[in-house]
């Protein structure tokens, strides 16, 4: 079902929106000033082309590290910019995409994909794109990180 649902999604824009958030990608890269958005771009460009059987993580669960107050606030604030100048527009896009395709019954698997890029169209800066498997072996291990300091 992946296969298939990935190449329908590519072959009716989703190589368009990938190629639009690679474009973004390097004139961040060009840019000073966008450089630390960059590689926010590659990861939506990747999600948005083949988004069936991809979950997104942040970098700080993927390496199982703890966050330092410093690293938060500087994400935070990128994301913060990102959301005021590109975030809400791409958010609001998606979410009407998302929601005309759940309009029509054969379209809800879609209308899914696009509101899952809603999410991270709205706050990308520091998530990274995975397999749906990898995400969830990453989110046990988080939580069974947690139960052990619960537990001291």
């Amino acid at each position: 079902m992946r296969l298939v649902g990935n190449i329908i999604w590519f072959i009716l824009g989703g190589w368009y929106i990938s190629l639009l958030w690679l474009l973004g990608a390097v004139v961040f890269a060009i840019s000073i000033i966008g450089l630390p958005f960059t590689r926010a771009a590659v990861e939506m460009a990747r999600l948005s082309a083949f988004p069936f059987g991809m979950d997104v993580v942040h970098v700080r669960d993927l390496d199982l590290q703890l966050e330092t107050p410093a690293e938060g606030l500087i994400g935070f604030i990128l994301n913060i910019l990102w959301a005021c100048t590109f975030g809400i527009a791409l958010f609001v896009s998606y979410l009407v995409a998302g929601i005309l395709s759940c309009m029509t019954i054969i379209l809800i698997p879609f209308g899914l994909q696009s509101f899952k890029l809603a999410g991270l169209s709205l706050f990308p800066v520091g998530q990274r794109v995975v397999t749906v498997e990898v995400a969830n072996r990453v989110r046990e291990e988080k939580a069974r990180m947690r139960m052990d300091q619960f537990r001291r």
